[in-house]
Protein backbone atom coordinates (compact mmCIF):
# COMPACT_ATOMS: atom_id res chain seq x y z
CA UNK A 1 0.00 0.00 0.00
CA UNK A 2 1.48 3.32 -0.74
CA UNK A 3 1.65 6.01 1.63
CA UNK A 4 -0.90 8.96 2.21
CA UNK A 5 1.03 12.23 0.90
CA UNK A 6 2.68 14.73 2.89
CA UNK A 7 1.23 18.12 3.68
CA UNK A 8 3.01 21.40 2.49
CA UNK A 9 3.24 23.92 4.77
CA UNK A 10 5.24 26.11 3.86
CA UNK A 11 4.93 29.63 2.23
CA UNK A 12 8.08 28.67 0.08
CA UNK A 13 6.69 25.88 -1.16
CA UNK A 14 3.70 26.70 -2.42
CA UNK A 15 5.24 29.50 -3.93
CA UNK A 16 8.09 27.26 -5.36
CA UNK A 17 4.88 25.62 -6.57
CA UNK A 18 3.45 28.08 -8.28
CA UNK A 19 5.87 28.93 -10.47
CA UNK A 20 5.97 25.64 -11.57
CA UNK A 21 3.26 23.90 -14.23
CA UNK A 22 0.22 24.16 -13.66
CA UNK A 23 -3.34 22.65 -15.25
CA UNK A 24 -6.84 23.82 -14.81
CA UNK A 25 -10.23 21.66 -14.93
CA UNK A 26 -13.56 22.68 -13.89
CA UNK A 27 -13.31 21.86 -10.39
CA UNK A 28 -10.06 22.76 -9.58
CA UNK A 29 -6.41 24.58 -10.21
CA UNK A 30 -2.99 21.92 -9.79
CA UNK A 31 0.29 23.38 -9.81
CA UNK A 32 2.86 20.86 -9.71
CA UNK A 33 6.89 21.07 -9.49
CA UNK A 34 9.65 17.63 -9.19
CA UNK A 35 11.74 18.36 -6.48
CA UNK A 36 15.58 18.42 -7.62
CA UNK A 37 16.57 17.76 -4.43
CA UNK A 38 14.39 14.79 -3.47
CA UNK A 39 13.50 13.02 -6.69
CA UNK A 40 12.45 9.96 -4.85
CA UNK A 41 11.08 11.05 -1.95
CA UNK A 42 7.51 11.44 -1.11
CA UNK A 43 3.99 12.85 -2.79
CA UNK A 44 4.06 16.57 -0.31
CA UNK A 45 0.47 17.74 -1.38
CA UNK A 46 -0.98 21.58 -0.33
CA UNK A 47 -4.40 22.98 -0.75
CA UNK A 48 -5.41 26.36 -0.54
CA UNK A 49 -8.75 28.62 -1.34
CA UNK A 50 -8.92 32.28 -1.80
CA UNK A 51 -11.95 34.48 -0.28
CA UNK A 52 -13.38 33.92 -3.88
CA UNK A 53 -14.05 31.00 -3.19
CA UNK A 54 -16.61 32.32 0.30
CA UNK A 55 -16.79 32.76 3.48
CA UNK A 56 -14.49 30.58 6.31
CA UNK A 57 -17.06 27.61 6.04
CA UNK A 58 -17.25 27.67 2.33
CA UNK A 59 -13.43 27.53 1.90
CA UNK A 60 -12.99 25.05 4.89
CA UNK A 61 -15.79 22.62 3.06
CA UNK A 62 -13.70 23.60 -0.63
CA UNK A 63 -10.17 21.98 1.10
CA UNK A 64 -11.66 19.23 2.91
CA UNK A 65 -13.24 18.12 -0.73
CA UNK A 66 -9.99 18.61 -1.83
CA UNK A 67 -8.30 16.77 1.16
CA UNK A 68 -10.12 13.69 0.23
CA UNK A 69 -9.79 13.60 -3.56
CA UNK A 70 -5.84 13.66 -2.98
CA UNK A 71 -6.03 10.98 -0.34
CA UNK A 72 -7.88 8.97 -2.58
CA UNK A 73 -6.25 9.77 -6.36
CA UNK A 74 -2.38 10.76 -5.65
CA UNK A 75 -1.25 7.64 -4.21
CA UNK A 76 -2.24 5.62 -7.75
CA UNK A 77 -1.87 8.86 -10.05
CA UNK A 78 0.71 10.83 -8.09
CA UNK A 79 4.36 10.50 -8.72
CA UNK A 80 7.23 10.44 -6.01
CA UNK A 81 9.36 13.38 -5.26
CA UNK A 82 6.49 15.36 -6.97
CA UNK A 83 4.90 18.09 -5.12
CA UNK A 84 0.98 19.13 -5.69
CA UNK A 85 -1.12 22.51 -4.99
CA UNK A 86 -4.70 21.96 -5.20
CA UNK A 87 -6.05 25.02 -5.74
CA UNK A 88 -10.53 25.53 -4.88
CA UNK A 89 -12.69 27.43 -7.24
CA UNK A 90 -15.54 29.71 -6.38
CA UNK A 91 -18.35 27.57 -6.97
CA UNK A 92 -16.97 24.88 -8.66
CA UNK A 93 -15.36 22.82 -6.18
CA UNK A 94 -18.31 22.88 -3.58
CA UNK A 95 -20.78 22.47 -6.36
CA UNK A 96 -19.34 19.69 -8.33
CA UNK A 97 -20.17 15.82 -7.98
CA UNK A 98 -17.33 14.14 -6.04
CA UNK A 99 -16.78 11.43 -8.49
CA UNK A 100 -16.19 14.19 -11.52
CA UNK A 101 -13.63 16.15 -8.63
CA UNK A 102 -11.32 13.31 -9.30
CA UNK A 103 -11.72 12.68 -12.32
CA UNK A 104 -10.71 16.53 -12.72
CA UNK A 105 -7.33 15.72 -10.41
CA UNK A 106 -6.60 12.42 -12.44
CA UNK A 107 -7.02 14.96 -16.05
CA UNK A 108 -4.69 17.34 -14.56
CA UNK A 109 -2.53 14.93 -13.44
CA UNK A 110 -2.16 12.74 -17.11
CA UNK A 111 -1.53 16.46 -18.32
CA UNK A 112 0.91 17.37 -16.10
CA UNK A 113 3.15 14.37 -16.65
CA UNK A 114 2.22 13.79 -20.24
CA UNK A 115 0.37 10.92 -20.42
Amino acid sequence: MTPAPEILKSRSEFLACARAQRQGTRGMMVQARQRPDDPDGPIRVGFTCSKKVGNAVARNRAKRRLREVARMVLPEHGRPGWDYVLIGRAGATIDRPFEALKGDLVHALNRIHGA
